[in-house]
């Protein structure tokens, strides 16, 4: 089968690789639709996030299954499935309190940019439809599987309530997502943080009433103009560097909320700045498992269509032009067909 794996800084390759097979009685094989191409991806594409072997990539995927252990229950072979980046057993007491993806059992996903993939516990990590659904809602399907997932969890942990203001910092996949998932929670206000046109624009379809472009001090007052002086009742950080942790901390008003869901590098708070902030913090790793039964139906009925950040489509062996793309912020979002 064809798989991507990189093997350095900005040297990324498609290339044959040995087809997964089922390994634990627990797994599933999924022949899968479609793929895509993560922000998160381009920490160890750019080289900020050490690599130091071939590495297989790709921890977003939807399809069919294959295959299962014999100790798989939920699913079948035939069936349309949506996993999350993260494998869970969904039962143990971590997974009960809605937090799958520290699950006791947990494995991050790799090896989902390519055309099979081995998911392990397939029962508490897969979730299916009940039919097969068309090529067209495909690329929203994939994207519950992550980025959707993902902004939806920012806004839960930022505690988006009806008639409250949000900010999004943030304009990748991620970001405009958490945009939609606001919306979808009831802000009357949402403040997306972006410098691009094309993503801008996204933004307001999804559901953004004001646009920022300053950063650093200045978005901060900005935000502070935009909210009588007060700051934001919920700020959702979206990208993982230190500019963008410290935007959100001090763009929220005392007694508001901050979520991070971006993977940081390079983040360090300031204990006193922290201290007398006032806010609540919550983030990391998106449950996204916790998330994807109503996701998907929000998708199958047509209430929201998060396949609209991809913005490139591309052939599996093509991917390196699809990195290409979104390192230099050509793409959004790169979806591969598998």
């Amino acid at each position: 089968m064809r798989g991507t794996v990189l093997y350095g800084p900005r040297d990324i390759r498609s290339e044959d690789r040995p087809e997964p097979r089922i390994t634990e009685r627990t797994d599933a094989i999924l022949r899968l639709s479609a793929s895509c191409i993560c922000g998160s991806d381009l920490w160890p594409y750019r080289g900020i996030a050490e690599v130091r072997e071939p590495t297989p990539m790709g921890h977003e995927y939807c399809g069919v299954v294959e295959e299962v252990g014999k100790e798989v229950k939920n699913v079948r072979p035939g069936q349309f499935v949506v996993g999350s980046f993260a494998s869970s057993d969904n039962t143990c007491v971590i997974c009960r309190d809605g937090y799958q993806s520290s699950c006791v059992h947990r494995e991050f996903m790799t090896a989902a940019q390519a055309s099979l993939l081995r998911v392990p516990l397939a029962d508490g990590t897969l979730v299916a439809t009940s039919d097969t659904p068309s090529k067209e809602l495909i690329p929203s399907l994939l994207a519950t599987s992550d980025v959707l997932g993902t902004g939806w969890f920012a806004a839960d942990a930022a505690n988006v309530k009806p008639g409250s203001t949000a900010v999004v910092v943030g304009d990748g996949a991620v970001g405009l997502l958490a945009v939609l998932s606001a919306k979808q929670m009831g802000a009357e206000r949402i403040i997306a943080m972006s410098r691009n046109e094309s993503r801008q624009k996204l933004a307001r379809e999804f559901g953004a009433t004001d646009i920022v472009t300053e950063r650093g001090d200045e978005g901060i007052a900005r935000i502070k103009e935009l909210t009588k002086g007060i700051g934001a009742d919920s700020v959702l950080e979206c990208v993982g560097t230190q500019e963008s942790m410290t935007q959100a901390i001090r763009s929220t008003r005392p007694g508001g909320y901050v979520s991070y869901v971006g993977v940081p590098h390079g983040v360090e708070l300031d204990g006193a700045g922290l201290f007398f902030a006032h806010v609540h913090l919550h983030g990391g790793p998106a449950p996204v498992r916790r998330y994807l039964p109503n996701l998907i139906n929000l998708v199958l009925d047509g209430k929201i269509n998060p396949g609209k950040v991809f913005d490139l489509t591309l052939p599996l062996d093509q991917v390196a032009e699809g990195y290409r793309a979104m390192d230099e912020r050509r793409a959004i979002k790169t979806l591969l067909q598998t």
